[in-house]
């Protein structure tokens, strides 16, 4: 088995791709545009920030693609180390990105129910800003119900990183933990939608270190060679395993 480097460089500069997407549109649109507690705020920006609202709905949907292609590059990758957890890998994926591109559309249509005139005939204007409002915040709880894949993803492949080598190994453990740390953040998140806690706030960094490392690995060094000392090891390791 032959996993060249450009394959790995290929899967960085997708993941590098839908990070900096995802920021653009989290942090620069979003971020900006919302005040939290405040509708008439928030649908004025909206409204005079329209472009860029349009902007970053568009940079959604451009880093779920990017999601997609990245988690078959790493399938293709990671299928010869151990088929079925990399299809786990995959569908984990997909199904993610399915909600990610469904949730998205809820933020669009607190843009649509501002600037559609046969909206704004049917509700006045303290009403429309209120269902504006509601759905950016359906939107924001369609992100934390799509922890439960997204988080369940990232076990199977720092599980891969871990077990193969062709990474190193504690991006593998920083993958794994991130897993637990997002589904812990969704649970807390409607569980107990009061609790505040420094602890739960940073749960989820473990998963940003892996995945900022993963990416950084994949761009500056691709995939190790089977060919390395340490991954011809676990490869053998492996395979005599699957023989017993």
């Amino acid at each position: 088995m032959d996993l060249k480097k450009n394959t790995g460089r290929l899967a960085g500069l997708l993941l590098l791709g839908l990070i900096l997407t995802g920021i653009f549109a989290e942090f620069f649109v979003r971020q900006k545009l919302y005040v939290p507690n405040d509708p008439s705020a928030t649908t004025q920006n909206i409204i005079e920030n329209e472009w860029l609202f349009r902007l970053g709905f568009v940079s959604d949907l451009v880093m779920s693609t990017l999601f997609f292609f990245y988690a078959y590059v790493l399938y293709c990758i990671f299928k010869h180390v151990n088929k079925n957890i990399a299809l786990l890998l995959l569908l984990c994926v997909v199904i993610s990105v399915a909600m990610l591109c469904q949730n998205a559309l809820y933020q669009f249509s607190a843009l649509e129910i501002l600037s559609n005139k046969s909206y704004s005939e049917t509700f006045n204007g303290n009403q429309l800003q209120a269902l504006s409002m509601f759905f950016q915040n359906i939107h924001t709880k369609g992100y934390f119900v799509n922890q439960i894949f997204y988080g369940l993803y990232l076990f199977p492949l720092g599980y891969l990183v871990f077990r193969s080598g062709l990474v190193p190994r504690i991006i593998g453990v920083f993958l794994m933990l991130g897993c637990i740390g997002d589904l812990v953040s969704f649970l807390d998140y409607f569980l107990f939608p009061n609790h505040e806690s420094a602890f739960i706030n940073n749960i989820t960094i473990p998963a940003d270190i892996g995945e900022f490392s993963m990416c950084l690995w994949l761009l500056t060094m691709g995939i190790r060679s089977i060919d390395s000392p340490k991954v011809a090891i676990n490869y053998f390791n492996r395979n005599l395993d699957l023989k017993k």
